[in-house]
């Protein structure tokens, strides 16, 4: 089912792309005026009511389908992708090259210490 709604979904996305592209911007009555050429196919009104529709249309199934493969999505997870990675444990060793020194960490202290700040200049 998924797999079927994401096809649904992709193909309705291209589609809503060349059905916007295919329309005429607000503006585009002003050239008319001027001497551009007539919508003498669609008659008076150009292709507006009919284009408005489908761009409805294909705006509420691609609405419909989001909101179905978020839902599904969400239900059907199982965990997340964090539960893949190995956290290493207290008591792993950790190898040091050879000639460094090693300083073990105080009890109680989980994070290296934040870089000292810079005194203050005396004047």
């Amino acid at each position: 089912m998924p797999t079927i709604l994401t096809v649904v979904h992709i193909a309705v996305c291209f589609f809503m792309v060349i059905i916007v592209l295919l329309q005429h911007g607000k503006g585009a009555d002003v050239g008319a005026s001027f001497g551009g050429s007539s919508q003498s196919l669609f008659g008076t009104e150009g292709p507006v009511p009919l284009m408005n529709k489908i761009t409805t249309m294909v705006a509420i199934v691609f609405m419909v389908t989001s909101v179905s493969l978020a839902y599904i999505s969400s239900t059907s997870s199982t965990g997340s992708l964090m539960n893949a990675v190995q956290q290493p444990s207290a008591t792993e060793e950790v190898a040091v090259p050879a000639g460094e020194k090693v300083i073990p960490m105080p009890a109680g202290i989980t994070e290296e210490p934040a870089a000292p700040e810079a005194k203050p200049a005396q004047e």
